[in-house]
């Protein structure tokens, strides 16, 4: 007979998926940083590059809490958003379209996170794990500001940009 699964099973499996996740977005932000044309875009990339190492060290921090070892697990959705964004930057290179399309990609992956990450700071406050909310917490503000910033950066200049080549 299984196992019966419980809450914290999920909220494990949820974990493995992010930390394979926010892995991958850290191998791709150079290449999105190299082939985008805007410095403001570029530095938006490289500056989440950063906080995303961050992430990954606050969400070693989490496994540890539930005494797991931190490790990912194939995340079928992050694998399609970074494929989606392959293609943006093969098909529109040196395209005045570009920078749009990059980060289109990129918000996508945001609203992923956004998406990830509320789950799991719910479920660790369901399952009283305090650390982990505060942990959580301070990584779905990032993503949230992440997001924010590129939206300003998609109506103050990218989008027009796209528009008016």
């Amino acid at each position: 007979m299984a196992k019966e699964k419980m809450l914290r099973d999920l909220y494990h499996e949820a974990l493995k998926d992010i930390f394979f996740a926010e892995r991958k977005i850290l191998s791709t932000l150079p290449k999105m940083a190299k082939a985008a044309q805007s410095s403001q875009l570029k530095a938006a990339f490289n500056k989440h590059e950063a906080e995303t190492e961050k992430q990954l060290d606050r969400l070693e921090q989490v496994f540890e809490e539930i005494d797991e070892t931190p490790r990912g697990k194939t995340c079928a959705a992050i694998m399609g958003i970074v494929e989606e964004g392959q293609e943006i930057m093969k098909e529109f290179k040196g395209m005045p379209a570009l920078d749009a399309g990059l980060l289109a990609a990129a918000q996508a992956v945001e609203h992923y996170e956004i998406a990830r990450y509320g789950t799991l700071r719910t479920w660790a406050k369901e399952l009283g794990l305090n650390r982990s909310v505060k942990l959580l917490d301070a990584t779905l503000a990032e993503e949230k500001k992440t997001d924010e910033t590129l939206t300003k950066l998609a109506d103050a200049q990218v989008n027009q940009h796209a528009q008016a080549a």
